[in-house]
């Protein structure tokens, strides 16, 4: 019985205290427990009040359930009743086969309203709920588990990586993200853009630490990969089927919104853009250079490949070590079709592309390089036969008469990091000048500034300085060859009097510094007696 006609039938007098009771106990639904209880009650006693005092419920209850097994039904559910809108019901279902599941049932409403229903808004939402229920169950993707097999399948991908360099100046990164399917090994590398050959150079790197060639490689269909589709089948661009014939690889895109064939390669990339990419949740700094993202990038592959994968229950570096056999050996050269054109690198580190000349790092004087443009930067690029290609320099487009050098890729003692064009590294050539430059730094800069002076007798005050070395310190006299540059003085007595100078003045006391336990800053002391009117003091008369 429902509440409200328990309730009603405690205030009109229809059944006793005790017997609403004792039946407000009972469950509004019962259990199917309670309902085999029920069964199997009547079934010993064959009767309605006697099996509903063996299961402790009303006999109605027993009756309503008795007849819903009768009649074929599920003990714990109840027949579908008929409606006014049962003849309306094929009408409902076309609807929502042309609007594909799409259209509302307040507009169904309306229709049914105009063809003459009187029913409620609530009967046809719920024919409706129904409707659409039955049209997405005919309609549901059925989805086989995919279950990989040992050096067939490798799985790439791009994510959004860090903005890395100093602050006003930042630039926009991105994350190459392999994962191999069956031991679930990781690959994560930095790059600056998502070009062609970037992705060549990535995937040579990702395959030798891997130690050898999947047979296929699948990723999402961007068009470093897919030109374009025909029919919906993926026409693959030329030069990544000769760098997958170059790795005996076959490289395929996946299906779209197919979460068996791609849902691996997003999953690293979520994963690692959620401990890479700094935010609230890792509390990760911001990258000063590119350098600090490549090590991160580094120690979060070492991370995840030597914990216990959740899926396989093994380290991925254990299941590398087994997988290693059926991969495919790599060629002892990286594919370089789409690094671009070849420049020999000069003696003084450049290259010349378009009549322009652009800087390279000195360690590669006399070697060969790959060029390419990307945008308004040119890339330069080396291939290393054991750890594949990288990008070695990136420079603005540059035009004639305006050569793009840079002062990093020349040693600190390359004259081009000087100040001064021309300025040269004061190098001694005999004894004299050998003791002369020992003095220290100082005597250096003496050296340099008095030559540009145009000073006279520069060897007699040279081994004046050197005697009065060995009567003071050597610090002594190279601060005051210091000074003396400093403030241009040559003269014949001016040295002996810049030391006699600082001999006799005291030494500086030390700069004072704020701790944490003291501050410079003035304090609030002198405010404590502020409006207090003074004591009078008496005076004796």
């Amino acid at each position: 019985m429902p509440c409200r006609r328990r309730v009603a039938a405690v205030f009109s007098g229809l059944l006793g205290l005790d017997v609403i009771v004792e039946r407000c106990r009972e469950p509004a639904v019962k259990t199917n427990e309670e309902i085999m209880e029920i069964l199997e009650a009547y079934d010993l006693t064959g009767g309605l009040r006697a099996a509903a005092a063996l299961a402790g419920c009303d006999h109605k209850t027993v009756a309503h359930y008795v007849a819903l097994r009768d009649a074929g039904h599920l003990p714990g559910g109840r027949p579908r009743r008929t409606t006014s809108l049962d003849e309306l019901l094929p009408k409902i279902e076309e609807w929502v086969d042309r609007s594909r599941g799409a259209i509302r049932a307040d507009v169904v409403h309306q229709k049914l309203a105009a063809m003459g229903f009187a029913g409620s808004e609530r009967t046809t939402r719920r024919a409706v709920a129904e409707a659409k229920k039955a049209w997405r169950a005919g309609q549901r993707r059925v989805f086989r588990p995919w279950v990989p097999e040992p050096g067939l399948w490798l799985q790439f991908d791009w994510g959004a990586g860090p903005r890395v360099g100093p602050a006003g100046e930042a630039r926009e990164t991105l994350l190459f993200c392999a994962w191999l399917a069956w031991s679930r090994f990781r690959v994560v590398l930095p790059v600056w853009d998502r070009t062609l050959p970037s992705l060549l150079a990535c995937l040579d790197t990702t395959l030798r630490r891997l130690g050898g060639a999947p047979t296929y490689a699948l990723t999402d269909n961007e068009k470093t990969v897919t030109v374009e589709h025909i029919a919906r089948v993926p026409v693959r661009h030329p030069d990544v089927v000769v760098a997958g014939r170059h790795y005996g690889m076959t490289i395929r895109t996946c299906m779209p919104a197919d979460p068996q064939s791609k849902g691996g390669a997003e999953a690293t990339v979520r994963i690692a853009k959620a401990d890479l990419v700094p935010t609230e949740a890792n509390l990760r700094d911001a990258y000063g250079d590119f350098a600090a993202l490549e090590a991160a990038c580094a120690g979060f592959c070492e991370q995840v490949n030597t914990r216990t994968h959740r899926a396989t229950g093994r380290p991925p570096v254990e299941m590398l070590a087994e997988e290693t056999a059926r991969l495919h050996p790599l060629p002892a050269t990286a594919v370089t079709t789409a690094f671009g054109e070849t420049r020999r690198v000069g003696w003084d580190a450049t290259i010349s592309v378009g009549g322009v000349r652009y800087s390279v790092p000195h360690e590669l004087v006399d070697t060969r390089v790959w060029t390419r443009f990307a945008g308004d930067e040119l890339v330069v690029t080396v291939v290393d036969p054991e750890h594949g290609p990288r990008e070695v320099a990136r420079h603005q487009r540059g035009h004639r008469g305006c050569p793009q050098i840079r002062d990093e890729h020349y040693p600190d003692s390359h004259p081009s990091r000087r100040s001064v064009p021309g300025d040269r590294v004061p190098r001694a050539g005999s004894a004299a000048e050998e003791a002369f430059l020992t003095i220290g730094p100082g005597a250096a800069e003496w050296l340099r500034e008095a030559a540009a002076a145009g000073t006279a007798r520069m060897r007699t005050k040279m081994a004046e300085a050197v005697s009065l070395a060995k009567l003071h310190s050597l610090a002594a006299v190279d601060q005051a060859l210091g000074a003396a540059a400093l403030a241009g003085r040559f003269g014949d007595e001016d040295l002996p009097m810049i030391l006699a100078h600082q001999r006799h003045q005291p030494p500086a006391s030390p700069a004072a510094r704020a701790s944490e336990a003291h501050s410079l800053q003035a304090g609030t002391r002198a405010w404590a007696t502020f409006g207090v009117a003074p004591s009078r003091t008496e005076v004796p008369s």
